[in-house]
């Protein structure tokens, strides 16, 4: 273990944004907001091949971060947008975005049924993380969030959920979805 030393150099670090059952967590990373250029990443998919936001140029995309899909909220926040998944059309992508290595959500996509949602590991650069804003310097795990990048790259809904035990809101990630979906190009 290295000790002595800040891995994370010149990162910005962000203090309580966000805390695990009243416990602050420091976050590393830029906040990002609405009307931002959506920042790129390099995380991999259950196949181990990377992706890029490049990868979906011209979608909408919608990335569920999760703390990991092994836990409980974790798990019925993927559920859900899963379900969801299962109802938009071609030019929409729902992401899980964690740290699980990509043989773990592999695992977890088959016995949970998942065939919509797509799942992306971020545990190799940490760099949708950092980009994102989400990464947990105490843990290396991502502070569960969400946000919707629209089909030009710009960001159009965010969240920060204050307390990651919790889930995020639903109701407000899919009516920010449906509107975005909706409006004319």
């Amino acid at each position: 273990m290295i000790t002595g030393h800040d891995v994370y150099g010149n990162i910005r670090k962000r203090k309580n944004i966000v805390t695990m059952k009243g416990t602050p967590l420091t976050l590393l990373g830029k906040e990002l907001k609405i009307g931002d250029k959506a920042p790129d990443f390099k995380m991999l998919d259950i196949s181990m091949n990377p992706v890029t936001l490049k990868d979906s140029t011209g979608k909408i995309r919608l990335f569920s971060v999760v703390y990991s899909l092994d836990t409980g909220v974790c798990d019925l926040q993927t559920l859900r947008f899963e379900s969801e998944a299962l109802k938009t059309g071609p030019n929409v992508i729902v992401y899980a975005v964690s740290m699980d290595l990509p043989f773990m959500q592999k695992r977890y996509c088959g016995a949970k049924n998942i065939s919509a949602l797509k799942t992306l590991s971020d545990y190799k650069d940490a760099s949708f993380g950092i980009n994102y804003g989400v990464l947990i310097e105490e843990t290396r795990l991502l502070a569960r969030s969400v946000f919707i990048v629209d089909d030009k790259a710009i960001v159009r809904y965010v969240e920060y959920v204050k307390d990651i035990s919790n889930a995020p809101n639903f109701d407000n990630a899919l009516k920010a979805l449906k509107e975005i979906t909706e409006s004319p190009k």
